[in-house]
C-alpha cells in the first residue's frame, strides 16, 4: 500500500494493490472453491443442526416425530400394499422389505426435493454473506442425514421385534458402505438439482411428482424381479436404477444374509461418484449466478 501527495503536499487516499482480490460473486478456481468449502464445514454442520432443531421445535412431541413419522409411514404402506393390494406375495419378510425401502428411499427423496430449492430457500444468506454456495445443497443432505439416523434406529427395532426374525450374519456390516455410497449420491444429486432449481422456480413442484414415480420404480413396495419377470428388457433397464441397487444391497445384507450380485455394487458405486463429480462441477460452474435472485 502506498500513499500519494497532491501538489499542495496534502496526503490523499492510500492506494491498495488489487493483486489477489476477487470480485464478490465471481467463480473462483475449483481448488480454491473446494478449500473454501472445507473451511466452512463447521458452518455447514451447525446450519444443518439448527434447521433440524427448528423443524421439530414447534411440535408438541418435538424430536419424537423423527421416530414416529417413519414408523407411521411403514404402517400405512403395509396396510395399503401388503394387506389390501397383496404385493407381499412371494416376498420373504415383507414388513422388513418395506421398512428398508421406505426408510432408505425417504433419505434420498428428501435430499432431492430439498436440494432443488436449496438456492432459493437460502436467498437471504446468499445476499448477506460471502461463502461457497455449494454449502447450501450440501447442508440439505447433512440435515437429512441427521434425520435419517433416528429412522435407522426405528428400523433396527422393528426388524428385531417383529417376526419373522432374520438370522444376522457378518454381511450386516455391508450396510455401512451402502449408506456412505447413498449419501455421496445424494450430495451429487442435490448439487445438480440446486442449479436447475435456481434457473427454473417451478422445478421444486415438479420434482415431487418425479420422486413419486421414482418411488414406485425402485421396488420399494414390491419385488421388481417378480413383477417384471415377463418383461426382460424393462427388468434389465431397472437394474441400473441407483435406488434399486442401494435397496437391494441393504436388503440382501440386513434381511436375507446373502451375497449381492457384484453388478449391484458396481452400479451403486458408479452412480455415487459419477453423479458427485458431474453434479458438483455443474453447480460450481453456475456459482456467479446464484446471487441474482
Amino acid at each position: 500500500m502506498s500513499e500519494t501527495k497532491n501538489p499542495l503536499g496534502l496526503s490523499s487516499i492510500p492506494s491498495v494493490s488489487s493483486e489477489g482480490l476477487v470480485p464478490v460473486g465471481r467463480r473462483t478456481s475449483l481448488s480454491s472453491y473446494l478449500a473454501a468449502l472445507w473451511n466452512r464445514r463447521h458452518f455447514i454442520i451447525a446450519e444443518s443442526r439448527a434447521k433440524m432443531s427448528s423443524s421439530t421445535r414447534k411440535n408438541i412431541l418435538g424430536y419424537g416425530w423423527l421416530f414416529l413419522n417413519p414408523l407411521l409411514s411403514v404402517l400405512a404402506f403395509w396396510f395399503i400394499f401388503g394387506f389390501i393390494l397383496q404385493t407381499s406375495r412371494g416376498v420373504p419378510n415383507f414388513l422388513g422389505f418395506l421398512v428398508v425401502g421406505v426408510f432408505f428411499f425417504g433419505f434420498t427423496g428428501k435430499c432431492m426435493t430439498g436440494g432443488t430449492g436449496a438456492i432459493r430457500s437460502g436467498a437471504s444468506m446468499i445476499k448477506g454473506f460471502q461463502f461457497p454456495r455449494a454449502a447450501l445443497p450440501i447442508s440439505t443432505v447433512v440435515r437429512n442425514f441427521l434425520d435419517f439416523m433416528p429412522t435407522l434406529l426405528v428400523m433396527v427395532i422393528v426388524l428385531a421385534v417383529v417376526p419373522p426374525l432374520e438370522v444376522i450374519t457378518w454381511r450386516v456390516v455391508l450396510v455401512i458402505p451402502v449408506i456412505i455410497l447413498q449419501t455421496i449420491f445424494n450430495v451429487g444429486l442435490a448439487c445438480f438439482l440446486a442449479r436447475l432449481g435456481h434457473k427454473i422456480p417451478d422445478l421444486t413442484n415438479f420434482m415431487s411428482i418425479v420422486s413419486r414415480f421414482w418411488l414406485y420404480g425402485s421396488g420399494v413396495f414390491f419385488s421388481i424381479e417378480d413383477r417384471l419377470g415377463n418383461h426382460p428388457a424393462l427388468l434389465e433397464a431397472m437394474q441400473y436404477n441407483p435406488m434399486h441397487a442401494y435397496l437391494t444391497l441393504v436388503r440382501n445384507s440386513l434381511l436375507y444374509g446373502v451375497d449381492s450380485d457384484p453388478k449391484m455394487w458396481i452400479v451403486g458405486t458408479v452412480w455415487a461418484f459419477g453423479l458427485l463429480i458431474v453434479g458438483f462441477l455443474f453447480f460450481w460452474r453456475g456459482e456467479e449466478n446464484y446471487g441474482r435472485l
